[in-house]
């Protein structure tokens, strides 16, 4: 009798192999072959799971989507909306090692989705989530629904921007300067004064 395989339960186990990679070594490491040996398979094994590269990052994105919105929860989301919109808006930019590890796998993939169709669709998706979260960000700060248009705009720019600097010049975008240049912005949209 041929042996049942959960594909489900596979690609889990593949995703934690995968995470467990990127986080200690990198994302630029999570090949099929390290993510395999991780897993302990065959690359051959892997490779009827994700064909390419992209694929994988693709997959990755996934779970990054997923992580950022099980982020979002009860708690993130009450008290007063200037604390709330800051703490919302900080669980998209690389504050932590898990969110640096999530924002190296976002750059990779925008890196692809000039020239892959599957990686495009995925970089569509997870930008129109952090433009969502920009928009709740403003309407919560303005009191208006919906929010301001260009505000939006404004805000989703800031923290693609500071994405990319923590990840390019980490000695010059910390921590610390990411959450004051935010703290700072939704300050100036609290205030209702041109951002």
């Amino acid at each position: 009798m041929p042996k049942i395989v959960d594909h489900h339960t596979r690609r889990a186990e593949l995703a934690a192999a995968m995470w467990r990679v990127v986080y200690r070594d990198g994302v630029g490491a999570a090949t099929v072959r390290s993510i395999a040996a991780e897993a302990g398979w065959s690359p051959s094994a892997l490779r009827h799971y994700f064909a390419t590269q992209t694929e994988l990052l693709v997959f990755a994105m996934e779970h990054v989507m997923a992580e950022a919105a099980g982020r979002f929860t009860a708690e993130t989301r009450t008290g007063p909306p200037r604390e709330v919109a800051q703490r919302m808006l900080e669980e998209l930019l690389p504050l932590d090692r898990q969110r640096v590890r999530e924002a190296e796998v976002w750059l990779l993939l925008a890196a692809r989705a000039q020239v892959d169709p599957a990686a495009r669709e995925r970089m569509t998706e997870a930008d129109e989530g952090v433009r969502r979260a920009a928009e709740l960000a403003v309407a919560l700060l303005s009191g208006v629904q919906p929010a301001d248009d260009a505000a939006t705009a404004r805000l989703h720019a800031l923290l693609d921007g500071l994405t990319l600097h923590a990840l390019l010049h980490p000695d010059r975008m910390p921590p610390h300067r990411i959450r004051d240049l935010l703290a700072a912005h939704l300050d100036q949209l609290a205030a209702g004064a041109p951002s």
